[in-house]
């Protein structure tokens, strides 16, 4: 496969602490819509190598550490070098707008962890979405499958779709988009190689973009160095500082025992939800200007609900939350340690024995702790 395509690439790095593998063999390019020629071979995108602690659940733990069926990889698209090639292609392709002035990519910065530094973000026509761009990172593993803050797709290939869509994102008709593809020279050949014909359609985009997606996964960190020789998550890691277990710790234990369960909502070792659907985080007394999810679901537990997002990598995707309102760490400890308002939707975990918000009264220290665990001090591997 040798086609010179025009699209934006950036290099995917590798962090110390949290990391996006399994497409770290990125050379980096010219990132000002240059020429890429693309390998012979594809990159190896079906090969995660995850380590043990990721597939095998602890015995006598009340919250799953493991992955194992939480993949929300459907039968009928599983993730192929070449399928996962052309959705690469078409991540980074900004001639997939109105205007020809963004891509996917745009949205979702590989550099920022594959979400925006933008409290909104800039659609083709200088127009800004609704709400903060969500990290791609660990997309696959959600079991309820569902996508966007508010939940509003049913799946990932039914999300990929639809920012194209978007009259402020990109502004194109599903149409456009396939009439765009089609007459750019490049893609026959991947589409050949991904899914044997040249024929080119909506399900196919759609296919080829969730599974270069779902090879966003983050599973080789400085956590999981030292995850990989303890017998448990709660035990003391030998790579970490005496400040980045304490906040480990922390993180991980009950709220009973001094810590901020942070665990029970960001759970497995890929730090991702567990839980039947979106919660609500305390962020306000009453839900004004954005229901969540509950705009989407016909019933009012729903609304000031939004979906829980993966912590790895946090330390790359500020500003926090749906609407990026902290742009520090240090901010959304503080939330949860004091800040944490008694909405009517609250999710039960972050309340006390008497139905009201949980107060951490975390110290100086501790909430220091806590930002260490989450966001060392990194540097990229090239």
């Amino acid at each position: 496969m040798s086609k010179s395509i025009n699209f934006c690439l950036l290099l995917l790095y590798t962090f110390v602490f949290y990391s996006c593998n399994n497409n770290e063999d990125y050379e980096p390019v010219d990132t000002n819509d240059s020429v890429l020629n693309l390998p012979e071979q594809p990159f190896d995108y079906e090969s995660l190598n995850l380590p043990s602690h990721f597939t095998t659940n602890l015995p006598g733990q009340p919250l799953p550490t493991s992955v194992n069926g939480i993949d929300n990889t459907p039968n009928d698209n599983p993730i192929t070098n070449e399928g996962a090639t052309l959705g690469r292609v078409l991540f980074y392709d900004k001639k997939l707008s109105a205007n020809g002035t963004t891509a996917c990519a745009s949205c979702h910065k590989q550099d920022k962890g594959f979400s925006d530094d933008a409290i909104l973000s800039i659609g083709f026509d200088g127009g800004f979405t609704g709400r903060h761009s969500m990290t791609l990172i660990n997309s696959r593993y959600y079991q309820r499958g569902r996508f966007f803050w508010d939940e509003r797709a049913a799946t990932l290939e039914e999300q990929v779709l639809m920012p194209f869509q978007d009259p402020v994102e990109m502004g194109m008709t599903l149409e456009e988009v396939v009439s765009t593809v089609q007459e750019q020279s490049y893609y026959p050949e991947l589409f050949e190689s991904a899914f044997g014909t040249q024929d080119i359609d909506s399900d196919k985009i759609s296919k080829a973009l969730s599974q270069f997606v779902r090879s966003i996964v983050s599973y080789s960190s400085k956590y999981d160095t030292g995850r990989v020789v303890s017998a448990a998550p709660g035990a003391n890691f030998s790579n970490f500082t005496v400040e980045e277990n304490l906040g480990k710790n922390l993180f991980l234990q009950s709220i009973p025992n001094g810590g901020g369960a942070c665990f029970g909502c960001h759970t497995t070792e890929a730090f991702v939800s567990a839980n039947p659907g979106p919660q609500n985080n305390g962020l306000d007394l009453v839900s004004t200007t954005d229901n969540g999810a509950g705009d989407v679901f016909n019933n009012p537990i729903f609304v000031g609900r939004f979906k829980t997002s993966t912590l790895r990598n946090i330390e790359l995707t500020a500003p926090y939350m749906h609407d990026g309102r902290f742009a520090t760490l240090e901010e959304v400890v503080e939330h949860y340690n004091s800040g944490i308002q008694s909405h009517p939707t609250l999710s039960p975990a972050l309340t006390d024995n008497n139905g009201n918000p949980v107060r951490l009264n975390f110290t100086e220290t501790e909430k220091a702790a806590l930002v260490a665990f989450l966001a060392p001090n990194h540097k990229v591997c090239k």
